[in-house]
């Protein structure tokens, strides 16, 4: 169960480092625009702070990361990352759209799951 657990902490992880360069790196640009549904102007107008929100998303990435190199505490650490990963999921779903609920939140509730079955 630990294995399936860290592939999907592992999958979240990715997951997060491919948002934050869509929000970094290409938030103006086609596939920036195309994922968030942007025009040109109001990507324009946005995109130093989807830069911001980018390096958020870096940091849960790197966390998830941190959880899983890690020998000592791990599973505290994947598990307070992935809780993060599930309240900001939440909350853009809230506020935002509907669908993070689905991208972000399950993706680490699955993870979460997994991390109390090992």
């Amino acid at each position: 169960m630990q294995l399936i657990a860290n592939v999907v902490v592992a999958l979240v992880a990715v997951l997060h480092v491919y948002i934050m360069v869509l929000e970094m790196f290409l938030w103006d640009k086609p596939a920036g625009m195309r994922a968030f549904r942007q025009t040109p102007e109001s990507a324009a107008a946005t995109k130093v702070l989807a830069a911001n929100q980018g390096l958020y998303n870096g940091f849960l990435a790197v966390g998830l990361f941190w959880g899983l190199l890690s020998t000592t505490a791990g599973n505290e650490i994947k598990t307070f990352f992935l809780l993060c990963v599930f309240i900001a999921g939440a909350y853009g779903a809230i506020t935002a759209s509907r669908k993070i609920l689905f991208i972000q939140s399950l993706p680490a509730a699955l993870g979460l799951v997994f991390l109390f079955l090992s």
